[in-house]
């Protein structure tokens, strides 16, 4: 079990130009860099960078050039391919699948190739569309005036619809038909190869109609004087043509379907690659460059870097020049400016609650990792507030079925691990004070079988949280109960005292790790607290005149600690703010130390107060229960609903509110004792950002 963070080393990289997709491609895929980058893209050299010994690099002109042109070109071809994919309802990645790779000309022309016959088919489909939407409107309007009696003429002169009844070559008819589009719709009369036609469009598209007729050389036919209504000929042309245009949709959307089947994985890939390349590219307009080559610079874990560096050196044919450097050999490290990134390499089980470490925040390079301490915390504190075997199995099971195996349920896979450790725990904690889903007789046979087993003498319940009357010792029992959470208490401020020691002698602030109330001063004193108290507890003991040194001690090298040190280390002056303002500070400062401690100590009641919390509500659910189901069949259905319901109300509530309480008592009581400055979290370049 690791305690400290992997080490790292600052790495530049000189990569040739035609070989920086290989290597960003690698280092996205193996997330093995944290790139140190410029904030504004598309920083270009105009001439040669330099290197110097500290690892800093030096340029002599850079020029900030405001756009990507081989991003926005990647950009244009996305755009495109998700606009054919939406027309076949296509869906594309969000982000790069794992076999991705960065396209090349052939996948940029098979790319081209398939989104021209898509976009072909789509303006088909527009074409046909527009064209069944003008026919339908004149074929509405023609047939509710199609009984009218009314001269053909006096029609002519409607607001809505303009007809135009003449002869006109049939080869110049298509292509009229063809110019004019969706102004207007075309309808043949008489035999096929007829000359006669009749034209409608509405009266807004009637001056390009007769346009385009007068360049035909169209003959108007005079309609005799009497003829009365709509032409049967114009019904039958718009009722064929409105078939025609169904079925010519019918057959592009089989087309469709059949385009849709056939090319939908290779579309898929196709986007994942140019979301890849995106990626890449978005990163190398970030990166110092001149003509022929790039400058990768940034952090890899240690035990990465030889393995990087042969699979580099492999997929480049040697052309990589690398450059390592350890934190120190970093100036901007060095005067504070830049904050080394912290990896872990922690278990399964401990990996789970890293997002309960850097939900605070990261810690310090070099520092103590607390990850593995608030695993094991949390899942005690929450297993002893939450004691219900149950319950608890409940949680396990979530914590199961989100370990990512059901797909529907993976985006909460990062809960499943605490889930899985809280219910054991719960479990546990149950099966010790004999709960199964708020019902305490289920559990008594083999509680006595196990306690037969061990002591020798068999008892109901191996631990009694609710002050039952009847069993005399009951009481007492909850009071050692709540000593052993505040004992909880002492040994988690003890450990976040130690690792602050240990973390301020690592930074070199010796000052802090010796003599202040989060350091050696500081945990003399809280222990020799605790040891007085214990003593006049338990030992019948009394205020000794060595009592005087233990706690006076202390208090003088907390109150006096920045004296001291100025003193140690000849600063001058050695009162800087004046006798009066370090007066009060030291007192300040005492009285912080000491009601700090109480009540970061006392704080931890509160574990015993939720756990004896949950045996009353447990214990009004199942009595309630109980009652219901005396009253005979009438009563078990009531009794079954109070049942469930009060269990729901127990997982969901009160387990809400166990998480937040351990999660309070972790930041405030734990985390307060050494995260007083945080880290910058290792966050390598990857392509999947969900990974």
């Amino acid at each position: 079990m690791n305690l400290t963070p992997r080490k790292m080393k600052r790495v530049q990289m000189t990569v040739l130009r035609s070989d920086v997709n290989t290597v960003i491609e690698y280092l996205g895929r193996h997330k093995a860099m944290h790139f140190v980058v410029s904030d504004t893209p598309n920083t270009n050299i105009n001439s040669s960078s330099n290197t110097d010994s500290s690892g800093s690099s030096s340029v002599s002109k850079i020029n900030k050039v405001p756009g990507n042109a081989e991003y926005n070109r990647i950009s244009d071809l996305m755009e495109k391919l998700r606009s054919s994919c939406e027309f076949l309802g296509i869906e594309l990645p969000a982000e790069p699948l794992h076999d991705s790779v960065l396209p090349g000309e052939a996948e940029e022309a098979l790319l081209e190739r398939l989104c021209s016959a898509i976009n072909t088919l789509k303006e088909r489909e527009i074409a046909v569309r527009q064209e069944k939407k003008s026919v339908e409107e004149a074929y509405s309007e023609a047939k509710a005036f199609s009984n009218l009696n009314a001269p053909f003429a006096d029609l002519e002169q409607l607001s809505f619809v303009t007809l135009r009844v003449g002869r006109l070559d049939p080869k110049v008819q298509v292509e009229l038909k063809q110019t004019l589009g969706e102004r207007a719709v075309i309808i043949p009369l008489g035999d096929e190869g007829s000359d006669r036609f009749l034209a409608a469009s509405s009266r807004k598209g009637r001056f390009a109609l007769d346009s385009e007729l007068k360049r035909s050389s169209f003959k108007t036919i005079a309609i005799p004087k009497d003829y009365q209504g709509i032409p049967a000929e114009l019904l039958d042309g718009l009722e064929g043509r409105l078939k025609t245009s169904e079925k010519e949709l019918e057959e592009i959307e089989i087309e469709k379907k059949h385009m849709k089947d056939e090319s939908q994985a290779t579309l898929q890939k196709l986007g994942s690659n140019l979301l890849m390349a995106m990626t890449a590219e978005d990163m190398k307009s970030r990166l110092v460059s001149t003509n022929s080559v790039y400058l990768l610079s940034g952090w890899i874990p240690a035990d990465m870097i030889n393995q990087t560096a042969a699979d580099l050196a492999k997929s480049t044919h040697g052309r990589t020049a690398i450059r390592i450097y350890v934190p120190d050999e970093i100036p901007e490290v060095k005067d504070g400016s830049e904050k080394v990134p912290v990896s872990m390499k922690h278990s399964k089980f401990i990996k789970g609650f890293e997002s309960v470490v850097f939900s605070y925040g990261a810690p310090l390079y070099g520092t103590i990792d607390p990850t593995p301490i608030v695993a094991i915390f949390f899942t005690v504190l929450f297993g002893i507030m939450f004691g219900d075997s149950g319950q608890g199995a409940v949680l396990l099971i979530l914590g199961l079925l989100t370990s990512g195996k059901i797909r529907s349920l993976a985006r909460f896979k990062g809960y499943s691990t605490p889930l899985i450790s809280v219910g054991t725990a719960s479990i546990i904690m149950g099966f010790l004070t004999g709960e199964v889903f708020t019902r305490e007789d289920l559990l008594i046979a083999p509680t006595r079988a196990l306690t037969q087993a061990i002591t020798g003498q068999p008892v109901d319940r191996i631990l009694t949280l609710m002050p039952i009357a009847e069993e005399g010792g009951s009481v007492l029992k909850l009071f050692y109960f709540f000593g052993f959470t505040i004992g909880m208490g002492v040994i988690l401020n003890s450990l976040g005292l130690i690792i602050n020691i240990y973390n301020k002698c690592a930074l070199g602030k010796y000052e802090a790790a010796f003599l202040s109330k989060t350091g050696l001063t500081g945990l003399i004193l809280f222990w020799y607290a605790i040891a007085l108290a214990l003593r006049f507890l338990f030992f019948n003991g009394r205020f000794e005149y060595f009592d005087v040194a233990g706690i006076f001690l202390p208090v003088v090298c907390i109150f006096f600690g920045p004296l001291i040190w100025r003193v140690i280390t000849r600063e001058k002056p050695l009162l800087h703010e004046g006798l009066m303002n370090f007066i009060m500070e030291g007192f300040v400062e005492i009285i912080e130390t000491v009601s700090g401690y109480i009540s970061n100590t006392v704080s931890f009641l509160r574990v015993g107060a939720f756990a004896l919390s949950h045996g009353v509500l447990s214990y009004i659910v199942f009595r309630f229960t109980e009652e219901l189901a005396s009253g005979g069949p009438v009563g078990s259905i009531p009794a079954m609903l109070v049942f469930i319901a009060g269990n729901l109300v127990i997982i969901v509530l009160e387990g809400m509110i166990v998480a937040i309480q351990v999660v309070r008592l972790q930041y405030y009581e734990f985390f307060s004792k050494f995260f007083t400055e945080t880290g910058v979290e290792f966050a390598p370049f990857r392509f999947r950002k969900s990974e």
